[in-house]
């Protein structure tokens, strides 16, 4: 019984999520195998070759994969898949994009979220916005799988020699889908689901122009990504990547503030896993003091610019 884990990376650099999803399919048992595709992309083989808990990578080097379009993806993982008895993805929009054609190529059902392994064929996922979770048992031979990564602590650098690395042949791909281009908003913050400290502002704080005086300064002061709630992206406040929650980015930083964040269920599913959350608020029945570790009852208009010159 060996785990496949799909990489995900630019072609220079591994993402985080897959050092998250590694440790997943370290707790299934067996062996534990990740699946590098790309192009000119040997430098993300040697990462994932020295991360504690793989035995094998896979090298699949090819320029319809340069831009990991899914369905190119989905044949080179469709041809691998017999020898494995998991298949593993990093749940994020690229993980959410490729998993489910590879189980619908497999003739298998797919167990979304899974943020604990009970044992092989035995899982928890959270339903219903993270109010409940649900125990799912698949008993399909090949179990295909997207890991929510906040819920795993990411792999560590093998402290052994680097698992080995196996060039393996690109398989034919069909030319229904094509790459065309990339719009990619550029940013020097860190990655918000990769960031050790994250500010939220909500719809609190009124305008595009108030949330970016307000929140702006407190991310410098602290180096932090910035995100919002989903209510502020609707009304325009800021972009739809900073967007935190259910339909946005799922996040756990070690720090998590939240200013003008009324505290909606849909928020809540995205970060009420971050290690110390700090809520800033004018109204004490705020549902997001219930999941603060500290909560401040005042004006953020306030609050804030007074925490900016604090620090």
């Amino acid at each position: 019984m060996s785990t496949l884990v799909i990489a995900e990376h630019d072609n220079t650099h591994l993402k985080p999520a897959t050092l998250n999803t590694i440790t997943a399919a370290s707790q299934l048992g067996g062996e534990v195998h990740v699946l590098v595709t790309g192009f000119n992309a040997a430098a993300v083989g040697t990462a994932a070759a020295q991360v504690a808990g793989v035995a094998k990578v896979i090298h699949v080097d090819a320029d319809t994969l340069a831009h990991a379009v899914a369905e190119n993806v989905t044949a080179q993982v469709v041809a691998l898949a017999s020898a494995y008895s998991h298949i593993l993805f990093a749940a994020t929009a690229s993980g959410k994009n490729i998993a489910p054609r590879v189980a619908a190529k497999l003739d298998v059902g797919q167990i979304s979220d899974m943020t604990k392994v009970i044992s092989p064929d035995t899982f928890e996922r959270p339903i219903y916005a993270g109010n409940a979770i649900a125990t799912v048992q698949s008993l399909d031979a090949i179990k295909v799988i997207t890991v929510r990564s906040t819920a795993f602590d990411a792999a560590a650098p093998s402290a052994q020699a680097p698992a080995a690395i196996q060039t393996a042949a690109p398989v034919a791909v069909s030319a229904g889908s094509t790459y065309v281009g990339s719009e990619i908003a550029k940013n020097d913050r860190p990655e918000l689901t990769a960031a050790k400290i994250i500010v939220s502002g909500g719809r609190a704080l009124g305008s595009q122009e108030k949330f970016n005086e307000v929140m702006i300064p407190l991310a410098d002061k602290l180096g932090a990504a910035v995100g919002a709630s989903r209510a502020a992206v609707d009304a325009g406040y800021a972009p739809n990547d900073w967007q935190v929650g259910q339909t946005g980015k799922i996040v756990a930083p070690q720090l998590y503030i939240a200013a003008g964040i009324s505290g909606a269920i849909q928020h809540l599913a995205g970060m009420k896993d971050s290690k110390v959350i700090v809520a800033i608020n004018k109204d004490p029945e705020a549902p997001i003091f219930s999941v603060a570790d500290y909560g401040l009852e005042a004006d953020l208009f306030t609050a804030v610019p007074e925490l900016v010159a604090a620090l």
